[in-house]
This record gives structure tokens, sequence and C-alpha cells, in this order.
């Protein structure tokens, strides 16, 4: 009897044996995959940043010097990053829904990796033939441009995808958000969605259009090919703005025609700012911040500085000088300074250190320092290198001898007189006009700025030594020498000073003896907020009152200075009490003017950088048109008070005795 073999029961068992092996096999490389895949992320991870450093990283944030308000911005003091971070409650929805749609359309819906995002780019890569679109997520953009470089490898997509799956398990998606719209930049240096929409469009990011919105979402493929003050790339930029739109009208953020209106609306952007206001002041402030802070913290702090500065006065000080240089131009006088201070606070009001900032060097040829004319850069108000003050340095020398006893009324003989050897010559001065008066009181002296009664009050009266210190202790601080170095010419102007000491020291008698430092910053906020200086300047006496109620006295006094710059000079407001000094130096360098009220200082020098002379023309005619054209628009700002009045003016004492 012939054995059956039963060929279907072996071959099934071999399709279950091979089925078998084949799954045996194919689970092996799942679990060799997985292994790989864990070994792979364990060795690329072990080195990387940790995404948690987020909550711990402070974006670079620029530093804003404003005006004492706080609404004049001054300058942004930044290094490569111009930024200002907002929380996203702070950004407009139609920016998000634009930077969403052009750059991530599925992030809300994706695990930080969008497949069909890459998909879709390499299908139209493809079809292209060249690496066109990106398949990059938000997440991707925030961890590249945060801890990797730009370098196009596997190794570095390997730690940007690593980190972004960390990143999303962490972080909600509005806190993954928020960090991209302050980290992407917008434009050459413009960091973060309120950085530009302040400099773009003038508006903070919480009132952008969707037509406002779909333009900076534009330009974050490529900020500087789109930036809109490239305006030869105007076209690309608001081509692919409309593209945008079209975006968010698929999304279904905004209707189609809601999208079409947007594409009508006409943008304007704002004018590209000028990138400095009150710029010596500016200087003289970051001079300060820089000493203090250090210049890295300065452009990354994210500090907000309020100064000193009243952006009203320093507009109304810029134009005076502008206008008054172009006037003295046919006196060879090509520049001049303000400055203006609170002389009970001691806060610097308004300062221009030359006549135009912007301006060109004159003569073009000029070599900065040494040739100029006229050089824009140079702060005058400051130079280290003093200048000459002219008679305007008298009022120190006259509140010495009226501290020492000596009042208004004491008599001196206006004569030639030769006061002796100094610096090898006999010194014989002469007055501005060249006429003598015989007897005058100290008042008509310094009333009319005479020149011999000046010296003889110094000489014999106030002496060259106390006179020295009592102008050290007023501020002058580049008095520096030896009191044996001054010599009587000291009270014609033989010394030299600064505009901005100057200013501050005539602040004394209108505080009337009391003396408050000139500072520029009010207050400083860090980026959160918190105040971390704050300037209370504290007063001390450096004269007693009466000595200056004297000097305020006669510098108000129109009637006893007429008789040498007339009734209704530059000098005499009719409707304000002005106490006011000029000064002009003997060889016509300098010329000067400084007045005062109880609540304003303000002082003018005129003169060429190069230290040249100018036409024959005392300070009144030079430096008292511009300091004019300043009060008249300055002085209406403030409160109209008068000056303390001289009470039981003193008889006239006995004549001063001859040299």
């Amino acid at each position: 009897m012939v054995k059956k073999i039963s060929f279907g029961k072996t071959q099934g068992k071999r399709k279950i044996k091979l089925v078998f092996r084949l799954f045996v096999f194919g689970f092996a490389l799942v679990l060799l995959f997985f292994i790989f895949s864990v070994g792979v992320f364990i060795y690329y991870a072990k080195d990387l940043p940790r995404p948690e450093k987020f909550t711990e990283k402070t974006f670079n944030q620029s530093t804003k010097i404003y005006d004492r308000t706080g609404q004049a911005l001054l300058y942004e003091l930044y290094g490569e990053e111009k930024r200002e971070v907002v929380a996203l409650s702070e950004i407009s929805n139609y920016m998000k829904e634009a930077v969403i749609s052009a750059e991530d359309a599925n992030f809300y819906k994706h695990f930080g990796i969008d497949l069909s995002g890459i998909f879709r780019a390499i299908k139209l890569d493809l079809a292209l033939k060249k690496p066109t679109f990106g398949g990059s997520t938000i997440s991707q953009q925030l961890i590249r441009s945060t801890f990797l470089t730009n370098e196009k490898s596997v190794e570095r997509k390997i730690r940007e995808i690593i980190l972004t799956l960390e990143l999303e398990r962490r972080y909600s998606k509005n806190q993954i958000l928020e960090w991209h719209l302050n980290q992407v930049p917008f434009g050459p240096n413009i960091y973060g969605v309120q950085s530009a929409a302040k400099t773009y469009f003038s508006k903070p990011a919480k009132d952008l259009t969707a037509a406002e919105s779909a333009l900076l979402a534009a330009t974050i493929k490529a900020p500087s090919f789109y930036n809109p003050y490239n305006a030869k790339n105007n076209e690309e930029l608001f081509g692919r703005k409309d593209y945008v739109l079209n975006r968010m009208a698929q999304e279904h953020y905004i209707t189609t025609e809601e999208a079409e209106e947007a594409k009508k609306q006409e943008l304007k952007f704002a004018p590209a700012l000028s990138p400095i206001k009150a710029p010596h002041f500016v200087f003289f402030v970051q001079n300060y911040l820089t000493e203090k802070y250090g210049q890295n913290f300065l452009e990354e702090g994210g500090l907000k500085v309020y100064t000193t500065l009243d952006w009203g006065i320093q507009s109304d000080a810029e134009k005076a000088v502008l206008d008054g240089v172009e006037k003295n131009k046919k006196y060879s006088a090509y520049n001049a300074a303000l400055v203006s201070i609170d002389p009970k606070t001691g806060e610097i009001l308004a300062m221009v250190g030359s006549a135009d900032w912007f301006g060109e060097p004159y003569p073009k040829d000029c070599v900065s320092g040494k040739k100029c004319l006229f050089d824009p850069k140079v702060n005058v108000a400051t130079f280290n290198i003093g200048r000459q003050p002219g008679s305007s340095i008298k009022p120190f020398i006259y509140a010495t001898a009226f501290q020492k006893g000596y009042n208004d009324q004491y008599v001196v003989i206006d004569e030639q007189t030769n006061f002796g050897v100094w610096g090898g010559e006999e010194y014989i001065p002469q007055n501005y006009d060249g006429k003598f008066r015989g007897p005058v009181t100290l008042r008509q002296a310094l009333a009319q700025s005479l020149n011999i009664p000046s010296i003889k009050a110094l000489l014999q009266l106030a002496g060259i030594p106390d006179s020295i210190n009592n102008a050290r202790k007023f501020g002058l601080s580049t008095l520096n020498h030896e009191n044996s170095f001054y010599g009587p010419a000291i009270v014609l102007g033989g010394g030299e000073v600064k505009l901005l000491d100057m200013v501050s020291a005539y602040g004394v008698f209108a505080a009337e003896g009391l003396k408050i430092a000139p500072f520029s910053v009010l207050k400083i906020e860090d980026s959160k907020g918190n105040i971390i200086e704050e300037n209370k300047n504290d007063s001390k006496r450096v004269i007693d009152g009466k000595s200056t109620i004297i000097i305020n006295s006669i510098l108000s006094d129109n009637e006893a200075r007429a008789p040498m710059f007339g009734i209704n000079s530059v000098l005499h407001f009719p409707n304000y009490q002005v106490a006011v000094k000029t000064g002009t130096t003997n060889d016509y360098r300098d010329g000067w003017i400084i007045g005062y009220t109880p609540s304003l200082v303000a002082g003018v020098w005129v003169g060429n950088n190069n230290n040249a002379a100018m036409a024959k023309e005392p300070g009144t005619v030079l430096a008292g048109p511009i300091w004019r054209a300043f009060l008249n628009k300055t002085l209406p700002r403030f409160p109209k008070k008068n000056f303390t009045p001289l009470e039981n003016p003193a008889p006239a004492e006995n004549l001063a005795p001859s040299p």
C-alpha cells in the first residue's frame, strides 16, 4: 500500500515559519532602529543646552534715553540688536496670525516637527529644482536662532530636532510664539515685533492692522532684502505682503474680502527717524552711564534713562543757536553753544554743544580740533580745554568783596591806573570804551562792566586768593592752578572756564548762595521697571545769601547798566526781572552772555573752534541775540518770580584808596 504525502500541511508550516521569521526580523529592525535612535539622541543631547534656558534667557534689549517727560526718545543705545520685549497679549492678533500663516500654518497642530510641511517643501523644491522652501516650524526657527549656528549639516539638524521636541514638551504654544515674535529680525538691527512696529509705523505692536502685520511678517523671510526703507525692493516686499494676506485668508483668520481690502490699504512708513536728538547732551549722558554701568550693559540691559532735559526748551535752544550763528558769520564767528539749567535743582534743561551736530565742518578741508572754525561734533559746553570768560567772571570777584562786608555803594575811582608789574610787564588796562568816569560805586562798576574799578575791587577789596577760592566753590573747576598763578587780569577773564560750569556757578546767585551740582539723569529703570538709580541732589551753601542778593540786584538793574548798554538793550526784559552779565575777551576770541531769573539760568558762548579771532564786536552783539531769542521763548514756560529785594540800601562809602 502506497503512503500519501500531504504537501498542503508542509507548505502551511513553512509559511508560518517564514512569517514568524519576518516578524522577528522586522521587530529586530524596529528594535535596532529604536536603540540606534536612542543612542543618537543620547549622543547628540548630552552636551546640548536645555530648552529651559529660555526661562533664564534675557533677550538683549536696547537702552533708551528719554527727555524728562519720557515722551521724547532722544537716543536708543544698542549693540547688534535693537529690541523691545513685550508680552504676547501686547501684540495684535493680526500680527500673530500673519506670522503663523506665512511661517508655520500648522503651528497649533504639530508637536514641533511638521512632517506634512517637510514633505510639501520637498515636493516644491523638487518641482523648482532648487532648495527654495523650508520645512522648519516656528519652534525649530526659535531653537536654531537661539542655540545653533546656520551651518547646514545632518548633525546640526538632529540637534535642532531634539531641542525642538524638548521645547514643545516643556512649554505652551503661546509661550513659544511670544519668544519667537520677540526674537525674530524684521530688518537690519530691528529685532522683535515691538521695535519693528514703532520703527516702521510709529505705533505699538498691539495696534497693528492686518495690512501692517502682513507686511512685517513678509520681512521675516529676508529682513535685509525686504527692509521697508530699502525702496528698490519695495515691489517685492509688497508682493510678499499680499501673499501673506492670501495665506491668512486661506487659513481662515480673515475673509477673502478682508484680505482684498487690506491689499488696497495704503501703507505709509514712518520717516526714517533721526538716530539722535540733542546729540551733545545725549553723549554727555552716555559718558556718565558708561563710566557707571559699562558699555555692554547699556547695549543689552534694556534700561530706560529719564534725563533732566526738557525737549521743548532744547528745541528752542537749538533754533536760537543755529539762527544766531548764521547771522554771526558776517562777524567771522562760526560757532556757538548754549546751556540752561534749573538753579533750584541743578537739572540741565538744555545743552547745545555746537551750532549743528549734523552740519559739515568749516572749512571743509579743516582738521578736527586744529584748523576748524566750526567743528560740529565738539561739545564746546563741556570741552576739556576751557575758554576765557572775559568780564563774565566779574560777579564772582564782586561777590567776594560783598562777602567781606563791602556794599554796592562803595566808591572807587575810575581813572588810568598802573597796577604794577605782572608777568614781566607793567599792567595799565583800559575800559572797553577807552573812557574814565572818576568816582563810581561798585554797583555802577559791575553793571557797566568797567575794567579799572573791577581790578581795584579785586586787589583792594576781595583779594586774588579769596576770589579764586570762591570761584572754585561756585563750581569753576578749571581754575586749577595755584592761586599765585593768577594776576589782576583774572577779573577780566584771564583764566579758562567751561560754559556748563559758568551757567551752574551763576545758578548759585539765582539760588541765593546755595550750590547744587549740575546733573543730567533723573532716574534709571531696568528692563522690568525697577528703579536702579534716582537722583536726589543735595544743595550746600557756598556763600552768604546777602552777598548774592546784592549781585542779583546789580545785574538786574537796567538803569545802572544803561550808560554802557542803553536803556532798551537785548539785556532788558520789561516784564521780567532778569539778571545778566556779558563777557568779551581782549582779542575777541570769545563772546559770552549769562543771565538768570530765580527759576532759570541760561548762558551762551560764541566763537570759533580753533580759537581764531572774530570781528571786533562784544559779547552783547554776538551772543546777546542768541540768548535773547532763547529767553523770549523760554521765560513764559516758568512762573514769573522776582529776586529777593535788597533791603536798606547802604549809603556811599569813602573812596577806595588808589594803589
